[in-house]
């Protein structure tokens, strides 16, 4: 099978190279999915986990790629949940070969049923950006209906569901990014738009959730903004500060089937929007997830047309 494999950390995105790959099998509780869609995140190629096994020893070649939408072909010893034939998208295990090849064999937990209306290019844009929004926000960031969330990076593919989610559930939404997001960010739900290198983030005020997708030095000027009781929640990094009278959390994010029918069934029925920039075939993914150029929202690789 044709798949996307890196094998040379130094080499970055550069060292991306489409070859074929024997295809997988099912082992016990796996099923086998034949790809239709495959997301990518390009901070894949910063995790030990694309490089190394649970022991530390070295996996590469190793296929890249976490987020899938396709069919199920093939169900391992003791499967149960799903069946040959079904349409299903979801998040593959990290320290596994991934999800930029035609087939990929993955734990059926880690797997929900996508519906037909849904199409695979929108399903596989969903599992990383979708679940990471839901759980930094209501299991780590505790939101509540009238509170306040400023989220960073909020025109990207994790920002813009992290504040359509926080508007449906009653919060004030400020979003953030730079001069040329704001149309964007305030398409997608924001109250108000913060341009970050011209706007002073502290006129912002105190906040009771910050949603960090940025770091740096924007994550630490964020920890003072944090209300008494209120959360800074960071998918960057370990927050370098933290607020005086409230939490600080980072976390990586897990698959999880229901959170999955719950983003999915939000895109059916229209109150969430996907955030898709570019569509491209795994012949040309080498090239698509090295632009030139800014490219706005996610990459998807359509791997079957």
């Amino acid at each position: 099978m044709k798949a996307i494999v890196v094998t040379d950390q130094a080499a970055g995105k550069v060292g991306m190279k489409l070859v074929e790959r024997p295809a997988p099998r099912a082992a016990i509780n796996d099923v086998v999915v034949q790809i239709h869609a495959s997301g990518f995140v390009p901070t894949e190629l910063e995790w030990p986990s694309t490089w190394t096994d649970r022991l530390d020893r070295d996996r590469t070649p190793s296929i890249l790629g976490h987020e899938l939408a396709g069919v199920v072909t093939a169900l391992g010893y003791g499967t149960t949940g799903l069946s040959l034939g079904q349409r299903v998208f979801g998040l593959a295990d990290w320290y596994r070969d991934g999800t930029l090849a035609e087939y990929v064999a993955v734990e059926a937990r880690n797997l929900a049923p996508l519906p037909g209306d849904v199409e695979f290019t929108v399903g596989a844009s969903l599992p990383i950006s979708g679940l990471t929004a839901w759980q930094g926000l209501f299991q780590h960031g505790r939101l509540q209906a009238g509170k306040s969330v400023l989220v960073h990076g909020a025109a990207g593919a994790v920002g813009s569901m992290v504040t359509q989610l926080a508007r449906e559930f009653g919060a004030y939404v400020i979003g953030t990014g730079r001069a040329a997001d704001r149309q964007t960010v305030l398409d997608f739900g924001a109250n108000e738009f913060v341009d970050l290198h011209n706007d002073a983030l502290g006129d912002v005020g105190g906040v009771d959730l910050v949603f960090d997708g940025i770091g740096g030095d924007v994550g630490k000027r964020s920890a003072r903004l944090v209300r008494a009781g209120g959360t800074l929640v960071s998918i960057v990094a370990p927050p370098e500060a933290r607020p005086a009278e409230g939490l600080a959390v980072d976390f990586v994010v897990e698959s999880d089937r229901a959170q999955l029918g719950e983003i999915v069934q939000r895109v059916r029925d229209g109150r969430l929007r996907t955030n898709i920039g570019n569509v491209s075939t795994l012949d040309d993914a080498v090239a698509a997830l090295n632009p030139t150029t800014r490219r706005k929202g996610k990459t998807v690789i359509r791997v079957r047309l």
